[in-house]
């Protein structure tokens, strides 16, 4: 199926959708997709952003050592 016929697939598709909760969350995606400036996050959002950068990160074997050793103490 080449690009054309995949949009009047998707298009069809849509048209016959009676949920309006699936269309919004379509609309959403696509204007998310669409968006050509600058993405926004709410203030809430980068505060978690930045307590993530604070995260502690394991390495594969750094968190399989510390499965072994909590899985040998049962």
């Amino acid at each position: 199926m080449d690009t054309a016929e995949l949009k009047i697939d998707l298009i069809n598709k849509i048209t016959k959708l009676k949920e309006v909760r699936i269309i919004e969350e379509i609309q959403r995606f696509l204007d998310f997709e669409l968006e050509k400036g600058e993405y926004r996050i709410s203030t809430a959002q980068r505060k978690r952003i930045l307590e993530a950068k604070d995260d502690k990160v394991l390495t594969e074997e750094q968190s399989n050592k510390e499965i072994d050793e909590w899985l040998s103490e049962k």
